[in-house]
């Protein structure tokens, strides 16, 4: 069995030359006038590549160009340079400084980049907060993180109240009259002129999902280059397009598409909730490009009529990039029958960044696959003991050039030979990564192994199905017991026995989940993923 994949480039040069070869092809490495060429270098120069340095470049290079588009309206490049600076000098007025933290708790819109991109002008780290976080959790978060600033949604003011009281409060986005300072005050009463560059450039700190414990804040550089070059090697998004975020901008996916963004130069838009009929709405209305999501999106949209559905003209979409979570049972191929062969999903982690890369071809010919590692990248396969996997599967690990600089608790993930745990296990097969599950979420039923994605993508393929989830409940005779949650279809119907049945025609008898209990929906956290915890009652759960 195989439990290596290799991206491609056999060597660091070689990684090298590809990712310029890539990164040409997509617009972004291209010939400049000397005046357009000086501009740049020295905004890059002075700035760096993460986003302080990439929007700084804009300006100097497209300083009319649209860098965002959301419900107020299109926010120029210039523009956007301009307020980022003026915002710049507002935190520092407030006490932020190189090396400080500023915490964001902000949904979607033109805020958020701003905010993003004035911090790393100060040289201080950005901490990026759930939308879905609650009060609780937030005040632990910022005890614990200890930022100077907080910039949030007005929404958010219940959420944030438990601030350490020497916390000043921004607010991002209001509906009317603020009486705490807002972006806009704070960019009003500065000065827009040029900064002088901090000493070193900050942090951006995602914090993970949290869906099995406390989230922690992953630190990271600003790699972008790489990082684009990667995703780039397999996700075909070119120099100048309209790009359609719908993911959180705070998590992993929708971050990196932001940084995306900024080195092709793309036109951002953005809308600070998703609904179905919006997101398809924008798409055709906007002529989007690109559409960045996570799974669950896709699959609400779906679930709408299909005489709607045929009403949505999506054919200016050439990409539509997903990741996050799982893409269950047949999604993908609904989604291509649906709006044409421009899915691309992308398996990673918050800590790992991207992983593989499934193009449509690949979801065509192997269903449920993962895909392959992009431009240096490299996925092993290892058991429990750390040594290469033998037999049916394995630990996934991954080595690439994305820089995660450990949590800011100070730990960070198991590392072996170089290469990071992503916490799944999977198998590899036709030189393509199938991912079977959480490592922990593996139960031991009856003696057998069973892994609960493979049941839930099974009972997403039922036609009265919606969503499903399978969690291992302990049990007296069985050690462990499969219980699966399902959400069905408006209008269908569907009965334990069925889906049972369903279960049992498509995979082995031990596979079948004793019970099935039916819900209006998931549970799920901001950025799509199923909160399992919250399944489980209490007395089966201690």
């Amino acid at each position: 069995m195989t439990n290596v994949l290799r991206g491609p480039g056999s060597s660091r040069a070689d990684v090298a030359v590809r990712s310029v070869t890539t990164l040409a092809k997509a617009g972004i490495v291209r010939p400049y006038g000397p005046r357009a060429l000086t501009r740049l270098g020295l905004a890059l120069t002075r700035w760096g590549t993460g986003l302080a340095g990439g929007y700084a470049s804009l300006a100097a290079r497209d300083p009319h160009g649209t860098a965002v588009h959301d419900e107020r309206g299109s926010l120029t490049f210039d523009a956007l340079h301009r307020q980022a600076n003026a915002l710049a000098r507002g935190l520092a007025a407030l006490g932020v400084g190189e090396g400080d933290a500023v915490a964001m708790m902000v949904r979607n819109h033109r805020g958020f980049i701003v905010t993003a991109v004035a911090v790393g002008r100060l040289g201080a780290d950005v901490l990026y907060l759930n939308t879905a976080f609650s009060g609780p959790q937030t005040t632990e978060l910022l005890a614990r993180e200890k930022p100077v600033v907080v910039v949030h949604d007005e929404e958010f003011s219940d959420v944030v109240a438990g601030a350490p009281g020497d916390v000043h409060r921004v607010l991002a986005w209001t509906d009317g009259p603020a009486a705490q300072p807002t972006l806009e005050t704070l960019v009003a009463a500065h000065d827009d002129a040029e900064l002088d560059p901090p000493a070193h450039e900050g942090r951006s700190v995602i914090l993970t999902s949290g869906t099995t414990g406390t989230p922690k804040g992953a630190s990271r550089g600003s790699g972008s280059l790489s990082a684009g070059a990667a995703l780039l090697s397999r996700i075909p998004l070119r120099a100048r397009m309209t790009v359609h975020i719908a993911a959180p901008l705070f998590h992993t996916w929708g971050w990196g598409h932001l940084n995306l963004a900024m080195l092709l130069g793309s036109t951002l838009v953005l809308r600070r909730r998703f609904e179905p009929r919006d997101f398809l709405r924008t798409l055709a209305e906007q002529r989007c490009d690109a559409a960045v999501v996570i799974p669950v999106m896709l699959q609400r949209a779906l679930s709408l009529p299909q005489a709607e559905l045929d009403t949505y003209d999506l054919s200016a979409v050439r990409v539509v990039a997903a990741s996050g979570s799982a893409l269950p049972g047949d999604l993908a191929n609904a989604w291509m029958d649906q709006f044409g062969d421009t899915l691309y999903n992308t398996y990673g982690s918050t800590e790992c960044a991207w992983v593989t890369i499934a193009s449509p071809e690949e979801m065509r010919a192997h269903p449920g696959t993962a895909g392959a590692p992009p431009i240096g990248t490299v996925v092993a396969l290892y058991d429990d003991e750390g040594q290469p996997a033998s037999g049916n599967g394995g630990r996934i690990f991954v080595q690439n050039g994305l820089p995660f600089e450990g949590y800011t608790n100070g730990s960070s993930k198991e590392i072996v030979e170089g290469r990071m745990a992503t916490g799944d296990v999977g198998t590899i097969r036709d030189g393509l990564l199938f991912v079977q599950g959480r490592d922990d979420d593996m139960i031991v039923s009856g003696g057998e192994n069973v892994y609960p994605q493979e049941v839930e993508n099974t009972l997403a393929r039922h036609p009265a199905v919606l969503e499903a989830a399978a969690v291992g409940v302990e049990d007296a005779d069985f050690g462990h017991r499969l219980v699966a949650w399902v959400a069905l279809r408006a209008e269908a119907h569907a009965t334990e026995d069925e889906l049972k049945a369903h279960v049992r025609e498509h995979l082995a008898r031990y596979k079948v989940p004793r019970e099935v209990r039916f819900v209006d929906e998931l549970p799920r956290n901001a950025t799509g993923k199923v909160l399992k915890r919250d399944l489980i009652p209490t007395d089966e759960s201690e």
